[in-house]
């Protein structure tokens, strides 16, 4: 041990003992000490300054494990109340229309977990086997199904099914899947396992829960290309914000009323 002046900032300390075997201290030498004295001075900055960028991923961060959560809770307390009739509804009309009123289809999750996704029926039994069918008969469907991976006069849907599909009622039972946590009320637009080929870059998607709306279901709607998706999923996921999905909430009436859905 030594007698040495150690300074912090301008104002030294006289004769404080410094252990000088010890390497690890963030300190430096400096003979520049009254009467020859030996002077230490540091390198730590009295606090760490967080930059902008920083603070925000760290609201993002916040918000995407604490906020979006109540958002969903906050945005299902006030909407069942008045969704829930109408799903019954449209399910009864389904019913008497003839068939299962609910469809269950497996969809890629957060994380790349599969989970079934539940929708009102708008399509004729057996739809899936009947689309290879018609894609395999049909080059024009085919080209149409291969860029968009969605058909404009898909000959599967009925009739009520396309009433259901334009004001996109069809969509409402995934509040189920809302509840149990599998989506969110804003996210990307759940993916089927098959599609994960064609998406590109999967990490944004698998970053968040899929939602019931969201920047591609508002933008694009059913007009853009598969690819698309890719795209604004990731600037969804990269612009995250409370501020930013309510903004698309309010987008989302807009649509709905337009009724362009198919």
């Amino acid at each position: 041990m030594k007698n040495v002046d150690f300074k912090i900032g301008p104002t030294p300390i006289i004769g404080s003992k410094v252990d000088l075997r010890r390497d690890d201290a963030p300190l430096r030498l400096s003979p520049s000490g009254e009467n020859g004295s030996t002077v230490f001075e540091s390198d730590r900055p009295s606090k760490t300054p967080i930059s902008d960028r920083q603070k925000i991923v760290l609201r993002r961060r916040i918000y995407r494990y604490i906020g979006k959560p109540v958002l969903d809770l906050l945005f299902l307390l006030a909407a069942l109340p008045v969704t829930l009739p109408i799903i019954l509804l449209c399910a009864l009309a389904l019913w008497i229309e003839g068939g299962q009123p609910f469809y269950r289809q497996a969809r890629l999750g957060k994380d790349g977990r599969i989970f079934w996704i539940v929708k009102l029926r708008s399509m004729v039994r057996d739809a899936d086997q009947l689309l290879g069918h018609y894609l395999e008969n049909d080059p024009v469907l085919a080209e149409e199904w291969r860029t968009t991976q969605k058909l404009r006069h898909d000959p599967r849907v009925t009739r009520l099914g396309a009433v259901l599909r334009a004001s996109s009622l069809d969509e409402l039972p995934q509040l189920w899947n809302v509840l149990k946590g599998e989506m969110s009320i804003v996210g990307p637009r759940p993916m089927l396992p098959e599609q994960l080929v064609l998406y590109g870059d999967p990490e944004p998607y698998f970053a968040l829960r899929p939602g019931l709306t969201g920047l591609w279901q508002v933008s694009a709607r059913n007009e853009g290309e598969f690819a698309d998706r890719a795209r604004l999923d990731a600037t969804y996921y990269a612009d995250l914000s409370c501020r930013g999905d309510m903004a698309l909430l309010l987008r989302t009436v807009g649509v709905v009323l337009r009724r362009t859905g198919y």
